[in-house]
């Protein structure tokens, strides 16, 4: 799989993700009930502090001191926020603290996810197995996100604010685990999809830039990786990723996207219609589509639509028709060559004495293989067998059968022609003359 072309940027900051509420021991008055002085101290050194390390280290010193506190959640969850500052490995340790206590709570599991699979990003290729390993323990937090219940004290409104924020990530961070980890490319799609679905549906315009742009590349790069390749949903997912990605990526997508329109179509003509349609959608219309390029059946059928006197090809036409044509106008070709006498010239791929094989197109010639096969009429002579490589010119066979799959001419009856020298001319000696 081709490596990601757009950055994935996905700040914790300003996402609107809210913490499930901290339930606090409280009195009547509202104020924290920490009846230990000293705890109570501690406690407030910890939550006062602006420095994320001093934050941080504060914290761990009362987690220590106070393990079953009655504010332990609420200190973690801060101890989460101050080591996301400075220290992701310490804050993912600390998110897991989080959910030993609160095994529900959507911003631990949204970290855990975010922080293993950026690191994952990070390694590309350099260590699959490792990349593969942080890939599914993020895909496994992900997971768990999607199910989370609702915590007791949490309003439905705030909830659902933060599953909507949570969970087409989620979706996002299982998808990359699909492609990377368990090699099951229909899985990532439908993941990705889920993804937009759900993104479009909350605001059009998030697709339109990261996270959302970069998947929706990601989506058309697996589309066509399918065996085998949906290149008519690939092309419209980088095309849409080519619409709003940034001016330094529009070129590389725009290639890619090309190359795929082009394998699929057979020519350029018609992407800028693609490109257009796709601007304003996320996903294609059920109307959508490309033409294909036409077939070599295609070419072939419509060459002899178009040159209906079989008397005119040349060796290459005939060769072409036969080996790519309908049953039909092959056959028809065919009753006009069998039995035939023709020179075949070509460069040898194999010859014994019975029998010489020939790359006699320019495809064939070009991957070396034998598109005719002459068996001799009468073995050759060790000295007359031709060398593999060198080109034949003298060749004669008579047309016997011929095969469409593997593209194939056998010929019957080859001979060598013997090229006939001229007979030297001499002219009378000077000065000589008969006699009557």
């Amino acid at each position: 799989m081709k490596k990601y072309f757009l950055a994935s940027v996905f700040a914790l900051v300003g996402l609107g993700l809210v913490a499930t509420p901290i339930m606090l021991a409280q009195d009547t008055s509202g104020q924290i009930t920490i009846k230990d002085p000293a705890e109570y101290n501690s406690y407030q050194n910890a939550v006062s502090q602006t420095n994320p390390q001093a934050k941080a280290s504060a914290s761990e010193a009362f987690l220590t001191s106070y393990p079953n506190s009655v504010v332990k959640l609420a200190v973690i969850n801060g101890l989460v926020d101050a080591y996301m500052q400075f220290d992701a490995g310490k804050a993912v340790d600390a998110a897991n603290r989080l959910l030993q206590l609160d095994p529900n709570n959507l911003k631990a599991l949204y970290l855990i996810a975010f922080v293993k699979k950026q690191q994952a990003t990070q390694l590309a290729a350099s260590n699959p197995t490792q990349q593969a390993q942080l890939l599914d323990d993020a895909a496994a937090a992900a997971q768990k996100g999607l199910v989370a219940a609702k915590p007791a004290g949490v309003a439905d409104d705030a909830f659902k604010k933060q599953k909507a924020t949570t969970d087409p990530f989620f979706h996002s961070v299982i998808a990359y685990d699909d492609i990377y980890s368990k090699k099951d490319l229909k899985a990532a799609i439908t993941e990705f999809r889920t993804e937009l679905e759900m993104i479009s549906a909350a605001n059009p315009d998030a697709t339109k830039v990261a996270p959302a742009l970069n998947d929706t590349l990601v989506l058309g790069q697996t589309y066509t990786q399918l065996q085998p390749a949906d290149m008519i949903n690939g092309v419209w997912f980088m095309s849409r990723a080519e619409n709003f990605a940034p001016a330094s990526f529009k070129p590389v997508i725009d290639k890619q996207a090309k190359y795929w329109y082009k394998r699929f179509h057979g020519k350029e003509d018609g992407y800028d219609a693609v490109l257009a349609a796709s601007a304003t959608s996320v996903f294609p219309p059920p109307d959508f589509k490309i033409d294909p390029a036409p077939t070599p059946k295609d070419i072939a059928d419509k060459f002899v639509t178009d040159n209906p006197d079989f008397s005119t090809y040349a060796m290459g036409d005939s060769e072409y028709v036969l080996s790519n044509a309908s049953t039909a106008n092959a056959d028809k070709l065919w009753a006009t060559l069998k039995d035939k006498v023709t020179i075949i010239p070509g460069t040898v791929i194999a010859a014994t004495a019975s029998q010489i094989q020939l790359a006699v197109t320019d495809d064939a010639k070009a991957d070396k293989k034998a598109d005719f096969t002459i068996n001799m009429k009468v073995p050759l002579a060790d000295k007359d067998i031709p060398a593999v490589g060198s080109d034949v010119k003298n060749l004669v066979g008579t047309y016997d059968s011929y095969t469409q799959s593997p593209a194939q001419i056998i010929m019957r009856e080859g001979e060598l022609q013997v090229e006939k020298k001229p007979v030297p001319h001499h002219k009378p000696a000077a000065g000589h003359h008969s006699s009557n």
